[in-house]
């Protein structure tokens, strides 16, 4: 079933909440997940892996996102934006999410890596 469900992420740099002086970069991230199974998903919990221009990373875990458990209908789609603040202007971020399928089944779906970059490193 995992394969079914495609996830892709979308990351930008938020400059105006960003303070590179004091080696604050804030970047968003619109994620979306497209359920291309015939069954109804809920998404229960996330995993995200981060790490900073450094090497320095950090592990988070947590039910939901953004304060929700979303179902996804088959061939529905659920987005949302959130936020990652680092100590360097470029990282990475990657993951997974636990879902539950209307069978009450358990399984792991992979957030490919995404890279973040601050706009005044293209520069």
């Amino acid at each position: 079933m995992e394969k079914d469900i495609i996830v892709s992420a979308k990351p930008s740099y938020a400059p105006e909440r960003s303070s590179p002086l004091q080696s604050y970069f804030l970047f968003s991230y619109l994620v979306e997940i497209k359920n291309n199974s015939n069954q109804t998903i809920t998404l229960i919990s996330r995993h995200w892996h981060i790490k900073d221009g450094s090497g320095v990373s950090e592990d988070i875990f947590g039910p939901g996102v953004v304060g929700k458990t979303p179902t996804i209908k088959p061939n529905g789609i659920f987005s949302y934006t959130s936020f990652c603040p680092l100590k360097t202007p470029i990282g990475s971020m990657e993951g997974s999410y636990i879902m539950v399928n209307e069978k009450g089944e358990e399984f792991s779906v992979k957030i490919p890596a995404f890279r973040l970059i601050a706009s005044q490193v293209l520069n």
